[in-house]
């Protein structure tokens, strides 16, 4: 017994050293940066330990509307990209011609690069000396009134619209791929066991294939939090680099602005606020395991 306890530890000896110097090790290294007062890069050295760099961090107006964003962000896009995925899977999965071709089509915008899609809906929603852009376009064709700016160079409200909308586009594909793979997977005896019951498709729907492929969608809101959390490509597509300036920048963009923007080079703030993330995206992740764990057919 002991000669294959050794054995299952020495197989699992260089996953563990892998994880050691790749994660745990940074996170260790983060966590002492967080900590360092008055870190000077240069010289690698700190005037002592303590909590300032967290203080600065929470009283900083950039980091404190970077959470909001990010808040924002989170709340509206994971449920409505889930739910959105869902009734198009379920779409996909009770239509029989083309079938294969319908997949493919959702499924093509999570393979086209990201900053492909930011150019594009740069197009559809951004103001320039030539164009209102083409949603503005549309608008007052129908008779609205047509946002001053821009989108992308308007409002607040109108930013976070189009990062929203960008975001629940990239996202969707996968989560279709991955919904309509699990409700293929549903044992259909309990379909036609429900039909000869004349049981209707409301009942049907609440009560074998929601509980069926109810772990598939605990996986994707966990994954989406976590994502959504460390979203920063999609505003950089969107917006451009300085995202301070266009009041929409992430918990990930403050980090890295923090280290290498042109007012960087302050990794101990960088380090304080990456150990915040980490804590948020934690207790997030905790909660939802444990809703998961009283909600989910096993």
């Amino acid at each position: 017994m002991k000669k294959n306890n050794l054995k299952a530890w020495l197989y699992l000896l260089p996953a563990i050293a892998f994880l050691g110097v790749f994660m745990v090790y940074p996170l260790v290294d983060v966590l002492v940066y967080s900590v360092e007062e008055n870190y000077n890069f240069a010289s690698q050295q700190a005037t002592g330990i303590g909590w300032f760099n967290y203080s600065h961090v929470l009283h900083d107006t950039d980091f404190l509307q970077a959470v909001k964003n990010t808040f924002i962000l989170v709340i509206i896009t994971v449920p409505l990209s889930t739910l959105l995925a869902l009734f198009i899977s379920l779409g996909l999965s009770s239509i029989k011609p083309l079938k294969e071709l319908y997949q493919t089509l959702y499924f093509l915008p999570y393979v086209t690069n990201t900053l492909a899609v930011g150019l594009v809906f740069m197009i559809l929603f951004k103001k320039t000396e030539y164009t209102e852009g083409m949603v503005n376009i549309l608008i007052t064709w129908f008779g609205g009134k047509s946002v001053e700016g821009g989108f992308i160079d308007g409002p607040y409200w109108a930013k976070m619209f189009v990062l929203c909308f960008y975001t629940i586009w990239v996202v969707l594909p996968f989560k279709i791929l991955i919904l309509t793979s699990a409700l293929a997977s549903v044992n259909q005896d309990y379909y036609k066991a429900a039909s000869i019951d004349g049981t209707s498709k409301s009942r049907v729907f609440f009560k074998i294939t929601l509980p069926m492929i109810s772990p598939m969608i605990f996986y994707l809101v966990i994954t989406g939090f976590i994502g959504a959390f460390k979203a920063y490509s999609d505003a950089v597509a969107l917006f451009g680099t300085d995202l301070n300036s266009a009041g929409m920048n992430t918990i990930v963009g403050y980090i890295y602005d923090k280290l290498y923007s042109s007012g960087g080079g302050y990794p101990s703030y960088a380090s304080a606020a990456a150990i915040i993330l980490f804590a948020i995206v934690l207790t997030i992740t905790v909660i939802n395991l444990s809703i998961s764990k009283k909600n989910v057919k096993a």
